[in-house]
C-alpha cells in the first residue's frame, strides 16, 4: 500500500475499515474532553463496555443464589472455565483441550517449569532471550538455584550482536545447536516486551527438539497480538497475562497451553490442586492426585469468576470481531507508524527517532519502540500532555502500540503530526 502522511488519507483508511465500529465498544480515556490517543494496549487494554454487565451479571447471581450459583446461576461457576478453551484456541492456535484459564502469569509461568524444566547434571541450561521480561528473568534464576544450579552458568542469554537492538533469528539457532548437549529448556518472550520483535516460535521449537530439549513461550506481549500457531508448532508449553491485549483488566485472570501429547500424560511431574482433579470424582476427596487429561490438569484453585466474567467480555469482541480482520488490520496499523515515523525522521537534520523494532511485518506485532536520540524524555513528557498516552522505558525509548480494535489510522496520524511538532 503507498500511504500519506495526510489526515484525509488516514480518514479514508479508517472509512474503509471492516473493524471501525468496534473502537465504540470500548472506553476510551479522555483528555480536554476528547478521546486521547491511548497507545498502551501492550500494557493494559481499554475496557470493553460489557465487562461491567458481564461482572454484574455474577454479583446479581451471587447475590441470589450464594454458593448455589455453582450450579443455577446463569452462567455456573463450576464449569465456568470451560467458556474459555474454543474462543482461546482460535487466538493461540491450538486444540481446546491444550489451554486452561488460570491463576496469573508468573505463577503458571512456575508451575509449567515444574513439569517441564527437569536439570540433570548433564542438561541443565535454560536458553533465552537477552532482556526478557523482569518476572521471567526472576523465574528463571529462582528455578534454577531451587535445582541446586548457578545462574551464571545455567542460562544462557541470547543478545543482539553489537551495535544492533533485535536478536537475529541464526544467532538464536546457532547457540541452541552449541549448547544441544546441555540444554534442558529453551523458554522466550513471544514477542519482546522492550523491542517488539516477534520471535520465530516455530523455528525455535524445531531447534530446540532437535536438541532434546522442550520449547515454551512467554506470550505475555502475543497473545491477541501476533498470529500464533502452537499445537502446529508443536510448542510444549506456553502461558500468558490477559490484561494486554486481551483487555481483561488490571491483573486479570492469565492463561496456559500445553500439547496435546504432554496434556494426556498424567504421569508428569507438577503442583497439583484439587481443581484439577478428575472432574467424574472431584468431590469424593480421596487421595493420590488423578488429574484431567487435558491443560485443566495444571488447575489448582475454583475459578475467579468475577475476573473471568471481564475477560469473557473481552473474548466475545475477538470472536465477533475475527482473528483474520484483526490480524490485517494490525499489520497495516504497524506499517503506516511505520511510514510515519520514517517521514518524519527524513525532514530532520539528524536521525532524532530510531525506530528498533523490526521492520519485516512477520517480525513484529502492534508495538513500535522509538528509541530517542535526543530529549526522549522531554518528548515524552510532552507527548502525555497533549493528550498521547504512550510508555516510557529507561534509558531512552518511547514504546507506542496502536491496537486494531480500538485504535484508527488517524490517531496514527495525529500521534505523528504530534511527534513532528515536538521535535522540530
Amino acid at each position: 500500500m503507498n500511504f500519506e502522511n495526510t489526515r484525509k488519507f488516514a480518514q479514508q483508511l479508517d472509512s474503509k475499515d471492516v473493524l471501525n465500529g468496534f473502537r465504540g465498544r470500548f472506553y476510551i480515556p479522555q483528555h480536554n474532553e476528547k478521546d486521547c490517543i491511548y497507545f498502551t494496549g501492550n500494557s493494559l487494554g481499554l475496557q470493553p463496555k460489557t465487562a461491567r454487565e458481564y461482572v454484574n451479571l455474577e454479583l446479581d447471581d451471587w447475590a441470589k443464589f450464594g454458593v448455589e450459583g455453582h450450579f443455577h446461576a446463569k452462567n455456573p461457576w463450576m464449569p465456568y472455565h470451560e467458556i474459555f478453551p474454543r474462543q482461546l484456541a482460535k487466538i493461540v492456535g491450538c486444540l481446546p483441550q491444550e489451554v486452561v484459564v488460570m491463576n496469573s502469569l508468573t505463577v503458571n509461568l512456575h508451575l509449567l517449569m515444574v513439569t517441564f524444566y527437569r536439570p540433570t547434571r548433564q542438561r541443565y541450561k535454560i536458553i533465552c532471550e537477552a532482556r526478557a521480561f523482569p518476572s521471567d528473568q526472576y523465574a528463571f534464576e529462582s528455578q534454577v538455584r531451587y535445582h541446586g544450579f548457578d545462574p551464571a552458568d545455567a542460562i544462557v542469554e541470547v543478545m543482539p550482536r553489537e551495535g544492533e537492538y533485535t536478536i537475529r533469528m541464526e544467532d538464536i539457532l546457532s547457540t541452541i545447536r552449541q549448547y544441544r548437549h546441555q540444554t534442558a529448556l529453551v523458554l522466550f518472550g513471544g514477542v519482546n516486551y522492550y523491542t517488539g520483535q516477534y520471535f520465530d516460535c516455530k523455528a525455535i521449537t524445531e531447534a530446540a527438539h532437535q536438541a532434546g530439549a522442550y520449547a515454551g513461550f512467554d506470550l505475555a506481549h502475543a497473545a491477541g497480538n501476533v498470529e500464533l500457531h502452537l499445537h502446529d508448532w508443536n510448542a510444549d508449553f506456553a502461558c500468558w497475562c490477559s490484561y494486554k491485549y486481551l483487555n481483561s483488566g488490571p491483573g486479570g485472570v492469565a492463561g496456559i497451553y500445553i500439547h496435546e501429547k504432554h496434556a494426556v500424560n498424567k504421569d508428569l511431574p507438577r503442583f497439583a490442586g484439587w481443581w484439577g482433579y478428575t472432574k467424574e470424582t472431584r468431590f469424593k476427596m480421596e487421595k493420590g492426585f488423578d488429574p484431567i487429561p487435558t491443560a485443566e490438569g495444571w488447575q489448582l484453585s475454583n475459578a475467579p469468576i468475577l475476573a473471568m466474567a471481564a475477560h469473557k467480555a473481552s473474548l466475545d469482541i475477538f470472536e465477533e470481531a475475527g482473528m483474520d480482520h484483526l490480524h490485517r488490520k494490525r499489520k497495516n496499523l504497524s506499517a503506516y507508524l511505520h511510514y510515519i515515523l520514517n517521514d518524519i525522521n527524513e525532514k530532520q537534520p539528524g536521525k532524532i527517532i530510531e525506530i528498533i523494532t523490526p521492520p519485516g511485518e512477520e517480525e513484529r506485532g502492534c508495538q513500535v519502540s522509538m528509541l530517542m536520540r535526543k530529549r526522549g524524555k522531554e518528548v515524552f513528557d510532552k507527548l502525555v500532555k497533549e493528550g498521547v498516552v504512550p510508555d516510557w522505558r529507561e534509558p531512552d525509548v518511547i514504546r507506542v502500540a496502536p491496537v486494531p480494535l480500538y485504535n484508527s489510522y488517524e490517531d496514527v496520524w495525529r500521534f505523528g503530526n504530534i511527534v513532528d511538532s515536538l521535535i522540530s
